[in-house]
């Protein structure tokens, strides 16, 4: 239980490093194609156009990583922080990349101005909230500027240079090949971007400042031994194993997703040997020949690699040697183990089972393994951090669902963040997606790694119980025991929203009593007029209203109805704000008859309060009928106020 413990630790830690790096690789790819074009011994050599280079690793890339760490902490505002304390390390220490500063400070930062909110939650007088959130941004952020630049900067400066030394000492001693050993089997226990992103990359930026290039984004970028494994299953294997094989070589070596070989490693444990063997005599053909690259080869494809090589012709001989010799070496012994293990081959689905249960999510690729066996029937995730709800525009339906699940996620204990957005924004990190049924095949497609729940309507499904019982029942001690006081995004949405905060979303003339409508178009128009005339939104967010309800219905439950624009729709949205319409004999919205209807115009965020709380007043049908049979404007107003 203990090593397993530590295993999860460091896949999270390695995630959580990888998650800062991974989404700027295209920013690296750039200063490598802009560093092999221009500088003096490139392709095109140009004095100006070198001028981008030095500024683009001393200053773009680090605070990119600074960025995306503190907005994988604490959204925007931790972003913000993380970038500004950022530039302390960069300008503490000019002469180096600030890579492992930036993964220090980023994180830091946003952690430090997410503990301020925390502590002044609820304590700001009501119009000062912008001014005491843009200060304390700029002055917590300027005093850990102030700090990196006098302590971290040099600090992290010179542990960079101690492990530059000790990797040149590796070198030097013809040790580097033994590396192998722990990098090809964390690999294949997702343990490798810790080693990676938190080591091997920052190291070798600074490599290349120094030498222009560096032999460590090919230690575990190298895909010559996994492809070695894939082509002795293509000759050797058996039954569905060596049906797959020749799709997953493909992926493997042009496309670059090295996961798809580790349920055929898995599946014959010896064949350990044959990828660490494979990369060892890689590594070594490197080291003989001067292979290296200038930026990371991030995914691991041979043309990611043929782009940031060098434009050296035996820098090109050396990586390309690399690779062959690795598959040549990894294929042999690939081949004696798959012809002396006289027992079937074991497994595939089971293999690729195993491997996604070691990665802790679906496997993207895993449908190309298996025959498409997985997809989108994988089950939950052991460990669940982060649930999504997606809808169109990540506006209105989601935000709902969201507040409600949060709200329940917090009276049942469970330290599980619930977030909503729109389908085309759902990021990697998400461990469940929950959508509306007809939405659930394009967030399958946006996702197909995790695990989706399809919902009839966000406000009232059975869905949010089971899912709930499921995270308690597959809750482990060790999750217990990590379970703390909710912070914001867990935290019990209070219905009791100040109404001065809200005078503006929610205006009492733009509640209507009383409504009759022959279609729900009629419905959403009038809703949507309401909307212009309170000078929420332009004439052609009304459009929207209407094409959004066509992409799937609006309808909530507990005949409630929330109609607003297409994701498109946002440039149309000059300020947030709702109008609410009472139908009291409904109107059909695809077979659901809809007696409130909310129309929703969202802009920034500054909506998502009140939705939240109208979210948790309509999922109680005793407050839907009181807003229902109410006679004035201001009796609903009251019940959405908490009044």
């Amino acid at each position: 239980m203990g090593q397993s413990n530590i295993k999860v630790a460091v896949q999270k830690f390695g995630n959580f490093l990888s998650s800062m790096v991974l989404p700027n690789i295209g920013a690296f790819i750039a200063w490598g194609l802009i560093t092999a074009l221009f500088i003096p011994s490139g392709f095109i050599p140009n004095e100006n156009l070198a001028k981008l280079v030095s500024p683009m690793v001393t200053y773009l890339l680090p605070l990119l990583i600074g960025y995306t760490g503190g907005k994988l902490i604490y959204d925007q505002r931790g972003g913000v922080v993380g970038a500004i304390a950022t530039m302390g390390v960069i300008v503490g220490a000019p002469d180096t990349p600030m890579f492992l500063g930036a993964m220090v400070m980023g994180p830091l930062g946003a952690y430090v101005i997410k503990k301020f909110d925390q502590a002044i939650d609820g304590k700001i007088r009501t119009g000062f909230e912008m001014l005491v959130n843009n200060f304390s941004a700029g002055i917590l952020g300027g005093i850990l500027a102030i700090l990196a630049f006098l302590g971290v900067g040099p600090a992290v400066d010179g542990f960079t240079q101690l492990l530059v030394a000790g990797v040149d000492w590796l070198v030097a001693a013809g040790l580097l090949p033994l590396t192998s050993i722990l990098i090809e089997p964390a690999k294949i226990l997702f343990l490798n971007n810790a080693i990676n992103h938190g080591v091997l990359s920052p190291i070798g930026l600074e490599q290349v400042q120094q030498g222009g290039k560096s032999i460590l984004f090919l230690l575990e970028a190298n895909p010559g031994p996994g492809l070695g494994v894939l082509l002795a299953f293509m000759i050797f294997g058996k039954g569905t194993a060596k049906q797959s094989a020749p799709g997953a070589g493909i992926i493997h070596f042009i496309g670059g997703i090295h996961e798809i070989y580790f349920p055929y490693v898995l599946m014959k444990p010896m064949l350990f040997i044959s990828v660490i063997l494979g990369g060892m005599s890689g590594i070594f053909t490197l080291v003989l020949l001067g292979g290296g690259l200038v930026s990371p080869a991030s995914p691991g494809s041979i043309l990611a690699i043929t782009a940031v090589t060098p434009p050296e012709g035996m820098v090109y001989i050396a990586n390309f040697a690399a690779v062959i010799v690795a598959t040549i070496v990894s294929f042999i012994i690939s081949a004696i183990v798959l012809k002396s293990d006289k027992q079937k081959d074991g497994d595939i689905n089971e293999a690729t089972k195993k491997m996604e249960e070691m990665k802790g999510k679906k496997s993207s690729v895993a449908d190309n393994v298996t025959g498409g066996s997985t997809v989108n029937n994988n089950s939950m995730p052991g460990e669940v951090n982060k649930i999504v709800f997606a809808c169109d525009a990540g506006m209105g339906s989601s935000a709902m669902g969201a507040s409600l699940l949060r709200k329940k996620m917090n009276e049942a204990n469970l330290d599980v963040s619930v977030t909503n957005t729109a389908i085309s924004n759902l990021s990697s990190d998400a461990d469940i997606v929950i959508t509306q049924e007809e939405l659930t095949p394009r967030a399958q497609n946006k996702l197909p790694e995790a695990y989706h729940i399809s919902v009839e309507n966000f406000l009232s499904s059975p869905e949010y119980d089971k899912l709930i019982d499921s995270l308690q029942n597959g809750k482990t001690t060790e999750q217990e025991e990590l379970i703390e006081e909710s912070d914001e995004d867990s935290a019990d949405v209070n219905p009791n929203v100040e109404q001065a905060e809200d005078e503006d979303l929610l205006r009492e003339e733009n509640i209507f009593i009383g409504k009759e409508f022959s279609t729900k178009e009629e419905a959403i128009r009038f809703a949507g007029e309401a909307l212009v005339k309170g000078g929420y939104v332009e004439d052609n967010y009304v459009d929207a209203m209407l094409e959004r309800e066509e992409i799937t219905s609006t309808y909530m439950g507990n005949n409630v109805a929330i109609p607003h624009g297409t994701e498109d729709a946002k440039k149309a949205v000059n300020k947030s704000g709702f109008t609410v319409v009472q139908v009291p004999n409904g109107v059909e919205f695809n077979g659901e008859q809809a007696k409130l209807i909310f129309g929703i115009a969202g802009k920034d965020g500054t909506h998502l309060e009140i939705l939240s709380s109208i979210a948790v007043i309509c999922s109680e049908q005793e407050n839907v009928d009181k807003m229902i049979q109410a006679k004035t404007a201001q009796e609903i107003k009251d019940i959405i106020n908490g009044n």
